[in-house]
Formats: C-alpha cells, sequence, structure tokens
C-alpha cells in the first residue's frame, strides 16, 4: 500500500452531535485526506448494547444520516470509503480466528466494556460485548488499517488490536500492522446537564444538525454554576460547561476571556454568557448545515456511496482473510484432506 490506511467509525444509533465532532469527527476531517480512509458503519457492534429487532430496523436510516452528518462535517467522498460493517461477512471469519489471541481476563481489564453495559441497562456482560474490541480489531485489521483516529473511551481497545496484530504477527509470521492511535485533542465533552458526556440517549446533546433555534434553546438551559444565584455573585469558570464550549467553539479568544474575567468578578449574568455561546456554536454549524442540505437535496447519493464502498472493501477484506488462513495453514490443511479424498474417489472410480 503506497498510502497508508485509516479507519474510524462510528455505531448508527442516530445522528451525531458536538461530543462526537471534538470526539473524533475533527480528526477525520482533519486526517482523512493524508490517508486512504475507510469509514466503517459499525451495526454489528450495535447489537451488543441494543439488538432488539426495532433497533435493526433503523440501521439503513441511522447509517444514511450518520454518513451525512460525517461528509456535512467536511469529509470529501471522494476520499473516504464509508462501509457498512453487517453486509461484510468475512469480517465475522476474522474475528473468529482472532478470538483465540486474547484471554478472558484481558478484555476483562478494558475499563469502557464495563460502562458501556451499565449505561444500556445489562445487568451482566453480554458475551458479544465482552469480545466488542475483538471485533474492533478484525474491523481494523481487516483492511490493515495503520492508524485509529481514537477518542479517550476507545483506546484500551485499539490497544487489544495492537495485541493481537502483534501476537498473530509472531505466532503465524508477519500478515498485519500494528495499528498507531491518533488521540483527539478533545477526548470528551462533558454533555449540555454537565453531570455526563454527551449522548443521545441521556438527551444532554446538541446535534450537528440542529438548527440554530434549537440550538439556542438548548444553549440557554445549560448547566452552569450552581452556586450564583444572581448575577453580581462572583462565579465559577473551571468545570462550567458554558465556558468549556466557549474554549472549544468560539474562536473570539478576545470575548472568552472578557466573559470568564468579568464571571468570576460578578460583572456578567449567565443570560450573556450563553447567549454570545449561542452565536458562537450556530457560526460553527452553519457550514455544517449547509453542507447537510447539499447532500440531503441528492437523494440516494450517500445510499450510493455506502454501496460502493461496502463492494470495495469486501473485496479487500475477502483478500485478507485468504491471507490470514493461508498463514495460520488452515487453507493447506483442508488442501491436503481434499486431495487425499480425490485419491479415493478416483482409485474406486477406475476399474480393477
Amino acid at each position: 500500500m503506497s498510502v497508508p490506511r485509516m479507519l474510524t467509525g462510528d455505531r448508527p444509533t442516530g445522528r451525531l452531535h458536538l461530543g462526537h465532532y471534538v470526539g473524533s469527527i475533527a480528526n477525520r476531517v482533519r486526517l482523512h485526506q493524508r490517508y486512504e480512509s475507510f469509514f466503517i458503519i459499525a451495526d454489528l457492534h450495535m447489537l451488543t448494547t441494543r439488538n432488539t429487532r426495532e433497533g435493526i430496523d433503523r440501521v439503513a436510516v441511522n447509517a444514511r444520516e450518520m454518513v451525512t452528518d460525517v461528509l456535512a462535517a467536511g469529509v470529501d467522498p471522494a476520499q473516504a470509503t464509508f462501509y457498512l460493517q453487517s453486509a461484510i461477512p468475512e469480517v465475522g471469519d476474522l474475528n473468529t480466528l482472532f478470538q483465540n489471541l486474547v484471554t478472558v481476563p484481558r478484555l476483562e481489564r478494558v475499563p469502557s466494556l464495563k460502562d458501556m453495559a451499565r449505561d444500556s441497562g445489562k445487568e451482566e456482560m453480554p458475551y458479544g460485548l465482552l469480545g466488542y474490541p475483538v471485533l474492533q480489531a478484525a474491523d481494523i485489521l481487516c483492511v490493515k488499517g495503520q492508524v485509529v483516529p481514537v477518542g479517550k473511551d476507545n483506546a484500551a481497545h485499539v490497544e487489544v488490536t495492537r495485541e493481537i496484530a502483534r501476537r498473530f504477527n509472531h505466532l503465524y509470521g508477519e500478515v498485519f500492522p500494528v495499528p498507531e492511535m491518533i488521540a483527539s485533542e478533545t477526548p470528551t465533552l462533558v454533555g449540555t446537564d454537565g453531570r455526563a458526556k454527551m449522548s443521545k440517549s441521556l438527551g444532554n446533546a446538541i446535534s450537528l444538525s440542529d438548527d440554530a433555534a434549537t440550538v439556542r434553546r438548548t444553549v440557554m438551559g445549560m448547566y452552569t454554576d450552581p452556586n450564583r444565584v444572581r448575577a453580581d455573585v462572583p462565579g465559577t469558570v473551571e468545570g462550567n460547561p458554558v465556558f468549556a464550549y466557549h474554549d472549544i467553539f468560539n474562536p473570539d479568544r478576545g470575548q472568552v476571556d472578557d466573559l470568564k474575567e468579568r464571571y468570576r468578578a460578578g460583572r456578567v449574568g449567565d443570560v450573556e454568557v450563553k447567549e454570545k455561546l449561542a452565536v458562537a456554536l450556530n457560526r460553527f454549524l452553519d457550514p455544517i448545515r449547509e453542507r447537510r442540505a447539499r447532500f440531503e437535496a441528492d437523494p440516494g447519493l450517500v445510499d450510493e456511496l455506502i454501496v460502493e464502498g461496502t463492494e470495495r472493501t469486501r473485496h479487500e477484506v475477502r483478500q485478507t482473510v485468504v491471507e490470514a488462513r493461508r498463514a495460520m495453514g488452515l487453507t493447506s490443511a483442508y488442501t491436503q484432506v481434499r486431495r487425499r479424498a480425490e485419491r479415493r474417489r478416483k482409485a474406486r472410480a477406475t476399474p480393477a
């Protein structure tokens, strides 16, 4: 491969939000033209926490929305390959080959898995969720991904991929690259409630596709300093979600510094601080909304991108699986059995 490959993506659970943007999408926009970029629509991973028929029936709609958001954020469709994970059954073959290269205690040390189980209301860890990092290793290595943009939650998963790649290569020969992680500058974004990271399921998110009025309404209801009952009471900037968002999304550093100074001194109200944040967020989102509108104006375009990307990716994955099976000796094992069977059939067919 003359150009290094990048693998990234999301589970198709709906439209993307600002937390997705700062955690991974901004990195993808910045990096995708430097690499041969594969974007996975990870619907099999979605099954680890959302496996109802109703949820599965929404995969196509959610996949379309998710890809549209990524394109609207600035990813060039000519420089990216989008593919649907479940449409490539060979990924499951690779997942099977990798399962014996990692132990249960190692997977149990991945901290985010317990968090995922808890957040999805699981009293016990499903087998598929425990094996989430193994399937993710198959996703990354099936296209021989060399770099993976990650947020804080996914770093431990990708470390498992690195271990599996090294273990496979040690046992069977050099087949897979050991992927490098590219960390986001802003690993997590607190939700508008100030209590947890931004999440659609927690209702504390601002979507990339929200209109200006929705953004303003959400911002005006954001959590701030609970001890500040009046505008003339000195407030706390550190840990205040409104100022965290200003730091990330407001490019007017002079305005942000002035707001912080006056907030600490009790010389500005929460309303003014939020109003200026709403303006800054809408300015940030306006070009994203404009690009989204252009993609939505061409019905079927995103679907076509997904289909073409899936077909191309499946071709790559088939080659990878053949190479892995050959390295392990699985191909020769069946070949030996088949040849003996063929000799026996020929012997039986030959007249005495």
